[in-house]
């Protein structure tokens, strides 16, 4: 009884869903979620060992790589949107029987990603300088950041390509064909970082620029990867020249457009909060990444069950089940809030254990280990938005995950990130609010939006969006 309790779902009604279905509910997620969470926190790891092995070259090079993340990002907000789109009308066409329509959707995706990819490519190689001074760099990091922006670049046109073809295999729930192309893509990154890093089995010690060396190899091999999949015969989808129509042009701007919004708000955000905690020096930042690089695993693990349920939301109401849709919004949700335990007490446990991995440097070592005690008790609320916006997405709600991301990240978090780390700073000496402040502002972040998500699901307005 009270199992069921816990685990218990309801339909769009209401109405208790039966204990037998309830239970197929879970199945079907959990065998779309594993493949995805277990890829989420394999890469997770993988990029943490790539940051442990450029930390071997000291904090400026550590604060160097992390500073090209967030242009890196912004770089890619059109091509990300575009995957949104691509994954919510993959996933409608999916569920209503319509593969030729959904192959349709993927090889205009393609055509549209190449476009994006030549542009962003020339963008960043051309103007490396310009984004790695507009992400913060100061006189330690501004070559080293701008050096391997440059290289990483030129592997944005198959990046795109990748990031397309599983977004369109995500949709049809194929979660295992991408975890098996992207572990082995970073596997290839990690080795080639042993040997080009500090130049191992003949290879010159190239430091940064190794490291972006093997980065830029490792997304190369995960294109073509994902390109020999997506031309064999026999598959679910089939690439071919697109042709493109009105219908399903029209679906993916719909979609696309309030995700190219969200990723807007969530980058100037983020370059916002990057900003702020590079000007207070480069051990602050530095103990920022070691920090950002596990409370990615939190968000690569619920992004697993978010992929889950967008898929199988996005397939419901494309089978016109808003019982389903709802069924698997709930059944999500709880698997994510588990997700978030399990984290909450590994990171609890093995705090300062996992701050040694990165650094020796002991009070890069202490700020890590204060800044864990805030992240732990935002494991919940931020697994809960991931997973809750995962289903929005599904049924095509973005617009609403957009304005979250407007209010919270773009507005609130840098506001209160200032707040803490400069006003309040200065007014509480005694606190270290200058290496908490991010992470304070991190946990009211992740609270506010989960509870507007969770709100949004609840009054079930998106069970009746209508996508092309």
């Amino acid at each position: 009884m009270l199992v069921q309790k816990l685990l218990g779902v309801k339909d769009h009604t209401g109405k208790p869903i039966d204990p037998a279905r309830t239970k197929e509910l879970y199945r079907k997620t959990l065998s779309i979620a594993w493949p995805s969470t277990v890829e989420g926190a394999l890469l997770s790891i993988i990029s943490s060992v790539d940051t442990m092995m450029v930390g071997t070259l000291g904090a400026a090079s550590i604060a160097a790589v992390g500073l090209t993340s967030q242009p890196r990002m912004i770089m890619l907000i059109f091509a990300q949107a575009l995957c949104i789109g691509t994954t919510a009308l993959c996933a409608r066409r999916k569920g209503g029987q319509d593969r030729a329509g959904a192959n349709a959707c993927l090889n205009q995706s393609m055509g549209i990603i190449t476009m994006i990819g030549i542009l962003m490519t020339l963008a960043g190689y051309f103007g490396a300088e310009w984004l790695m001074r507009l992400g913060g760099a100061n006189e330690d990091t501004f070559a080293l950041s701008t050096e391997y922006f440059r290289i990483i670049s030129l592997a944005f046109l198959p990046q795109c390509w990748q990031l397309c073809i599983c977004a369109a295999m995500r949709a049809i729930g194929k979660t295992r064909v991408t975890m098996v192309t992207n572990i082995t893509a970073n596997l290839i990154n990690v080795v080639l970082n042993y040997v080009l890093i500090n130049g191992k089995l003949g290879f010159p010690a190239l430091g940064v620029r190794g490291a972006a060396i093997a980065t830029a190899c490792g997304t190369v091999a995960a294109s073509l990867i994902c390109l020999s999949l997506a031309l064999r015969k026999g598959g679910y989808y089939h690439l071919a020249l697109p042709r493109f129509d009105r219908k399903t042009l029209k679906g993916l701007a719909r979609v696309g457009s309030s995700s190219t919004v969200e990723a807007v708000c969530l980058r100037i955000g983020f370059l916002i909060l990057a900003r702020l905690i590079a000007s207070i020096g480069t051990n602050a930042f530095a103990a920022y990444q070691i920090v950002s690089q596990v409370t990615s695993l939190s968000f690569t693990l619920g992004d697993g069950v978010s992929t889950a349920a967008t898929s199988l939301v996005g397939q419901s109401l494309g089978a016109k089940r808003k019982d389903l849709a709802m069924g698997y919004a709930q059944a999500a949700s709880r698997i994510g809030f588990m997700v978030a335990l399990l984290l909450m007490l590994v990171i609890f446990a093995f705090r300062r254990q996992l701050a040694m991995l990165f650094t020796n440097e002991e009070g890069i070592i202490h700020a890590v280990t204060l800044s864990f005690y805030v992240v732990i008790a935002a494991m919940i609320p931020q697994n809960g938005r991931v997973v809750q916006s995962g289903v929005l997405r599904g049924a095509g709600d973005v617009r609403f995950v957009a304005v979250c991301a407007l209010l919270s990240v773009s507005i609130l978090r840098p506001f209160l990130t200032w707040l803490f780390c400069y006003p309040l700073a200065n007014t509480w000496p005694g606190i270290p609010l200058s290496v908490l402040s991010p992470w304070i502002a991190f946990l009211i972040d992740a609270i506010v939006r989960d509870r507007l998500l969770h709100h949004r699901i609840r009054q079930g307005k998106w069970l009746d969006i209508e996508l092309a």
